[in-house]
């Protein structure tokens, strides 16, 4: 027996009112959390038009299917990405087609699906894990008949066959589902050269990442075992309407996790250091069918890194269009907004330059999601702007002695002093934290 898969009503609807032009197919995201057993699609989205394509001009297509646009579709998928917060991904796509497509309509979703996995797997810097589902979900709907077939595909096979997934539909799915709240602050300097500046960036990042991933994450102020469930005791009695909130703690070692001693420096030759700086605010959800800690501190963790490896990629991507238009060595980061999703029990994000307002949020709301979102829903309270806790970039002309000398790495036996407020850098020492005698 194959995968199911439960999708929320709204799904349904929205499926249901798009329509395919005559001789034309309809593309789009389906969106939502996996788990052992089965998947949650909480949300569908339609690929935008593509402005830029216009008419296939006197090129003459065989097939309707011919004319989809498989890096449109895949790049349409990156951007949404960007727009989810932690746990919620995207686990495949729909394709509606007149019914004498039907036949070829599996081959070109098995293309479309390897496509949107190779391309979002290309900006992630943290690694699978056993527990992660690799089975992608594709959806073909007839436009006459609105009959259904659902499908996988296992993306880390490229030789394998679809198989038969169920599919079905019910109200409320995700509206009691836990969402992890953890705010983070951040120090890195990376030292990079001028030949491959944007890979030493990205190279400094992915190795911040192992850090995150290697990091103790606690749970409302408790560590739990991997194995524990999330809603234990009297969380398990709660209404399946409410949602509960729970605060997640990230505290990383300054060892390096993939070897069994301390972390040392290492020189390197380099013309300038780029630091990334400031406090990002992350969030997540889990499922409400016996979720695990493990998989609420895997899903906030992975949030963290995303967040900060997203403002880091749409910097430098608005710097390369915008160049030479900013001179400074001090970036602003944009900055993390929310918004409630309809017909769920979800926010989704998106990043807000500081030259940008909510009306431009809200612009690239209808644009890549297809839902009208009121500026007045747009929560823009939890990073605040233009102040020193703001993520920014900044870069200098050399790498620093500071950069060039170790770091000593926090040890458990030693004897600590902490002040009444402590906070942690993800990556780095806690500024609160100091070594009593040296």
């Amino acid at each position: 027996m194959g995968r199911g898969y439960t999708a929320e009503e709204c799904v349904e609807k929205y499926l249901t009112s798009l329509s395919a032009a005559a001789g034309s197919c309809v593309t789009g995201l389906l969106i939502g959390q996996s788990s052992a057993q089965k998947d949650f699609v909480v949300l569908a989205v339609k690929t935008p038009h593509r402005e830029s394509e216009g008419s296939p001009g006197g090129r003459r297509v065989s097939s309707p299917l011919d004319d989809i646009d498989e890096e449109w579709v895949a790049e349409h998928a990156r951007q949404v990405s960007r727009m989810l917060p932690g746990g919620v991904s995207v686990l495949g796509l729909f394709l509606i087609t007149p019914p004498d497509l039907s036949k070829e309509a599996q081959n070109t979703l098995k293309k479309l699906i390897f496509a949107v996995d190779k391309y979002i797997c290309k900006s992630r810097l943290w690694d699978l894990s056993e527990d992660d589902v690799t089975d992608r979900v594709t959806l073909h709907i007839c436009s006459k008949t609105r009959k259904a077939v659902c499908k996988t595909f296992d993306v880390k096979d490229p030789k394998c066959s679809a198989k038969p997934a169920d599919w079905r539909y019910q109200s409320g799915i995700s509206f009691s589902w836990p969402v992890l709240n953890c705010s983070v602050r951040v120090d890195l300097q990376i030292p990079v050269t001028d030949s491959s500046s944007e890979k030493c960036i990205k190279d400094g990042l992915r190795r911040w990442a192992k850090q995150i991933e290697a990091g103790l994450c606690l749970i409302n102020g408790r560590q739990t075992s991997d194995d524990s469930e999330l809603l234990s005791g009297s969380r398990k009695n709660v209404k399946t309407s409410q949602q509960l909130t729970f605060r997640a703690q990230i505290l990383v070692s300054e060892e390096d996790p993939g070897a069994g001693q301390r972390c040392s420096a290492v020189v390197q030759a380099c013309s300038r250091s780029v630091s990334v700086r400031g406090t990002v605010h992350c969030r997540a959800y889990i499922h409400s069918n016996k979720p695990r800690t493990r998989h609420a501190a895997q899903a906030i963790k992975r949030d963290v890194v995303d967040t900060v490896s997203n403002r880091v990629e749409m910097l430098l991507e608005d710097l390369l269009l915008n160049e030479g238009g900013n001179d400074s060595e001090q970036q602003d980061l944009p900055r993390r907004v929310f918004a409630p999703l309809s017909g769920s029990g979800l926010t989704v994000c998106d990043y807000m330059f500081p030259d940008e307002t909510p009306a431009d949020v809200a612009e690239r709301f209808k644009e890549l999601l297809d839902w009208d979102s009121a500026e007045g829903d747009i929560d823009t309270s939890m990073e605040a702007p233009a102040c020193r806790s703001a993520p920014v970039l900044e870069a200098e002309d050399r790498c620093g002695d500071e950069a060039s000398q170790p770091v000593p790495p926090v040890s458990p036996t030693e004897p600590v002093k902490k002040q009444n407020s402590t906070q942690y850098y993800a990556g780095m020492l806690s500024s609160n934290v100091n070594k009593a005698a040296e």
